[in-house]
């Protein structure tokens, strides 16, 4: 039962996607599942960000498709960090010298990540939430609902669109 309520979400966030970003029936966003590091924060959970506007970002620092989309990540954390969002980076390993965390460590200094990034080498929150691109983006509201996805480069300005007008709703 669990996996089948695990798939059906994962059904429904890509449903979103499909749909042109936005998902008509918002499903509850996962949570953060079989992260063993945390590197820029303490381990965060979707309960306790409840409130906040969340971006979960897939990434892996060898992608180019994702060091491409790291400076409006990187905007978007310094400009909205003071006002309600929150930027979770997951980073996801394709090969396995990503899976090394002294190699992420160096990839958060030379992108100058200062966000909160969930090493998750065992792809249980990348499966938690149906995922299957870098990069990725899911955009979760103060309900702890997806409401936006977007895959890959691109979609910028309608992605930050999406951010404050998430940031300027009331719960």
């Amino acid at each position: 039962m669990k996996r089948y309520l695990k798939l059906l979400t994962a059904a429904t966030l890509l449903a979103g996607a499909c749909a042109g970003g936005a998902s008509a029936a918002p499903a509850t966003a996962p949570e953060f599942a079989g992260i063993k590091r945390w590197l820029n924060s303490e381990p965060l959970t979707m309960q306790q960000l409840r409130g906040k506007v969340v971006l979960v970002d897939f990434w892996t620092y060898d992608c180019i498709n994702c060091i491409n989309t790291l400076p409006h990540v990187v905007k978007w954390h310094d400009k909205y960090k003071d006002k309600g969002l929150v930027v979770v980076g997951v980073h996801t390993p394709e090969y396995a010298f990503e899976r090394k965390t002294d190699n992420v460590r160096a990839a958060l200094k030379r992108f100058n990540i200062r966000f909160a990034v969930a090493q998750d080498n065992g792809y249980e929150t990348w499966n938690a939430y149906g995922n299957r691109y870098w990069p990725a983006f899911y955009l979760i509201n103060k309900k702890g609902q997806v409401v936006y996805t977007h895959f890959g480069e691109g979609q910028y300005e309608q992605t930050e669109a999406k951010i404050q007008q998430l940031l300027a709703e009331n719960q």
